[in-house]
């Protein structure tokens, strides 16, 4: 999900919020250093016509490719099957919700359950239900996660082609692509035949999700235009702040994070717990609470995450919000 203000995440089925943003970084001693032919993107946002637009949507730009979302994304991970059954139908209401409530952008992957698929409903409807300018407003992004198998353009196409399909538009508004094994240099290959998608009009904007640093430089050094890399990030997770950040303001690639409210553990509903005996406190019943437990667990264990989860609380408080508005809002001003 993505805002300067802060929202809840996209609740289908009352299950755990999923909470993404979009980020800017702010370093001002950006000493890594890129080839003379590598691609640059607008570091700038968008120019609103109101102080709320402003405050709500940013703009990913690179070169003469653009896209403005909105700050926080509505994220659709849960759509997948491990929160249990979704109703079609009232997914795609609650998709409109959102939506009329001014969170008008979406983020799902090929293989997330039915959740292009439940996308195309959603936009159908907004078609026929909704005036055009509150359709200029909504975007719809997607992951494409291929096998690293040789990336012909033929496969590529046709792999674009379903997600196309499934969403009912002619052209994603964002394609943002992963790749398992760094050994394997395909993902250039496919990279540059999405980059021919976007010329096409297939795909308006190419981005990342999950690449590391060393990867996103090489991307850039071949004149790849991404405009952005999807990655975990929250108060607890602090990696991408090494380097992935610097060289993120060297080039003005934005950062889309996930994880950022840990699956609801950083919430008012995990306070003053003790996960460690059995059926004390609230169950980590969610593929996102039980990935979201093992950093916990990675960074300094939940005695120290009970520490956090207090100090969070303290300045909660003082503002009248809750603790995930401050961890969200923490993130958004990196």
């Amino acid at each position: 999900m993505a805002s300067s203000t802060v929202f809840t995440g996209l609740n289908l089925f009352k299950s755990k919020k999923s909470t993404k943003l979009t980020t800017s970084t702010r370093f001002s001693d950006s000493r890594q250093q890129l080839s003379p032919n590598s691609v640059k993107c607008c570091s700038t946002t968008t120019t609103a016509t109101t102080e709320e637009d402003t405050t709500r949507r940013v703009t990913l730009k690179n070169g003469n490719d653009s896209l403005d979302i909105c700050r926080v994304l509505n994220g659709m991970w849960q759509t997948s099957g491990g929160w249990g059954r979704i109703d079609r139908d009232d997914a795609v209401e609650a998709m409109l919700r959102y939506a009329d409530a001014g969170l008008s952008t979406f983020d799902m992957a090929d293989h997330y359950g039915p959740a292009e698929d439940l996308y195309g409903i959603f936009i159908d409807r907004v078609r026929r239900e909704r005036p055009a300018e509150y359709l200029d407003k909504v975007r719809g992004l997607t992951k494409w996660v291929p096998p690293p198998v040789k990336m012909t353009s033929s496969y590529v196409r046709e792999s674009i082609n379903v997600s196309r399909k499934r969403m009912d538009v002619p052209s994603l508004d964002m394609l943002q692509f992963h790749w398992w094994d760094y050994s394997n240099p395909g993902y250039l290959d496919a990279l540059k035949h999405l980059t021919d998608l976007k010329e096409e009009g297939k795909i308006r904007t190419v981005a990342l999700t999950n690449f590391d640093t060393e990867r996103l430089q090489i991307i850039l050094e071949n004149g790849i235009p991404v405009v952005s890399n999807q990655v975990q990030h929250s108060i607890v997770d602090m990696r991408p702040q090494q380097k992935m950040a610097e060289l993120c303001q060297l080039t003005g690639v934005k950062l889309i994070t996930y994880g950022t409210v840990m699956g609801g553990l950083l919430s008012e509903k995990f306070l003053d717990t003790n996960i460690a005996i059995p059926f004390a406190g609230p169950l980590l019943n969610t593929p996102s609470l039980q990935k979201y437990k093992r950093m916990v667990d990675a960074w300094g264990g939940w005695s120290l995450f009970q520490t956090l989860l207090k100090t969070l609380k303290k300045v909660a408080s003082k503002h009248g919000v809750s603790i995930p508005t401050v961890a969200v809002k923490y993130i958004l001003d990196q």
